[in-house]
């Protein structure tokens, strides 16, 4: 009698193989189990020789931190709400995911494919081909003490630091153009308001040269009266505003919402009451003028305004500085980051015990479906169908 014929008999009841029958199947391919995981191992590792090896090169950089300024408070004192809608609107969960979303951009892409000529070095066609090369080669990640990580593979060490550090050098000069910190976007806000302003003011001033004055005017209407309404006027004007940002993020069950409407209501009456006794519906002389001059007062007023806290937050943005913080520079790294030989040839040869030992007990279940009767009769009839499917 054969092994094979002896095979079933050292099953279990059930049909299963015994631990008997898994020894004998692993002792009856033992050279086989121990020369082909060898020759897979070797064969993975001359293989890893031919790799082109590629370096890692890695910097790490400190976003800026977003920290509360001396602008921001004093905006809060003169303006209240509208202080948390810019700051809402600056505000992030994690200033260093931005940073991060920055370097991926594809602006960076295309300032790092520029300055490297990766086009060409990639081999690719299109742009767009070389810059998901660039993004296989590259990780940048966050990690939670606030650093970030900026690794880039290439097959030469030197390009690989320098493409590193090339990425810091983008994004410093991308924060430039952008207003990225709490600071920066307030300093954008009242940039913009001051450039209007600016031009209402010049406006007003040009329309009240042209007015012409006389001596009688100043006698008759008194200055401090117009200055008073004016910025009467540029208080409720400064209020609406206020109120017109608040509505964005609050409802208008809110109580600060509701104090805004009560301190606007006020500033309102102040200035009707004021109006009553205005300069030019006191007197005709000069109408015109004071008119005028009040216009000019008022756009002034906001003007004086928009300056000082746009000069806080030009102050505000350089104490705080969007500087990217280098902690650590690429080098030229010494050591390859792939192929791992050794690491390859033993998952390669882990890899082929495994697909022998399958091997083996797969050709052994076979030989003993063979020997049964019924069995038997199934194979010749599934060997018969995979004929007729090839014919």
């Amino acid at each position: 009698m054969t092994e094979a014929q002896a095979a079933p008999e050292t099953s279990g009841a059930d049909g299963e193989l015994s631990f008997l029958d898994l020894a004998l199947v692993l002792a009856e391919n033992l050279r086989t189990l121990i020369l082909v995981p060898i020759a897979a191992g070797l064969v993975a590792l001359g293989i890893s020789f031919l790799i082109t090896p590629t370096y890692t090169a890695t910097t790490r950089v400190l976003p800026p931190q977003q920290q509360q300024s001396a602008a921001a408070n004093l905006l809060a004192n003169q303006f209240g709400g509208i202080a948390g809608f810019v700051g809402a609107a600056a505000g992030i969960k994690n200033p260093a995911d931005t940073y991060v979303a920055m370097i991926k951009s594809r602006t960076v892409a295309d300032k790092m494919l520029a300055r490297f000529k990766l086009r060409e070095l990639y081999d690719e066609r299109y742009d767009d081909d070389a810059r998901d090369e660039l993004a296989k080669r590259t990780r940048v990640t966050a990690g939670k003490d606030g650093l970030i990580v900026i690794e880039v593979d290439d097959h030469d060490a030197r390009r690989a630091a320098s493409m590193a550090n090339a990425y810091v050098e983008e994004l410093h000069g991308l924060t430039q153009r952008l207003a990225v910190t709490e600071a920066a976007q307030r300093r954008l806000f009242f940039e913009n308001q001051l450039k209007q302003t600016k031009n209402d003011l010049t406006k007003a001033e040009i329309a009240l040269r042209g007015s012409g004055i006389s001596e009688a005017t100043l006698k008759t209407v008194p200055q401090s009266a117009i200055e008073a309404l004016a910025r009467l006027k540029a208080q409720v004007t400064a209020q609406e505003v206020k109120l017109g940002a608040m509505r964005g993020y609050m409802t208008e069950s809110n109580p600060e919402f509701k104090q805004a409407q009560q301190e606007l209501a006020a500033v309102r009456a102040q200035l009707a009451k004021a109006e009553q006794i205005d300069p030019v519906k006191a007197t005709s002389i000069g109408a015109e003028y004071v008119a005028k001059f009040r216009d000019f007062k008022y756009h002034e007023t906001l003007f004086d305004l928009m300056a000082k806290q746009y000069e806080m937050a030009r102050l505000d943005e350089a104490r705080e500085g969007a500087v990217i913080q280098v902690v650590d520079a690429a080098i030229p790294p010494e050591r390859k980051s792939s192929p791992k030989r050794v690491l390859t040839g033993i998952l390669a040869a882990i890899t082929g015990l495994f697909v022998m030992i399958f091997v083996a007990f797969m050709r052994h279940m076979l030989q003993s479906a063979a020997n049964e009767s019924g069995s038997a009769e199934k194979l010749k009839r599934l060997q018969r169908l995979l004929r007729l499917r090839r014919a």
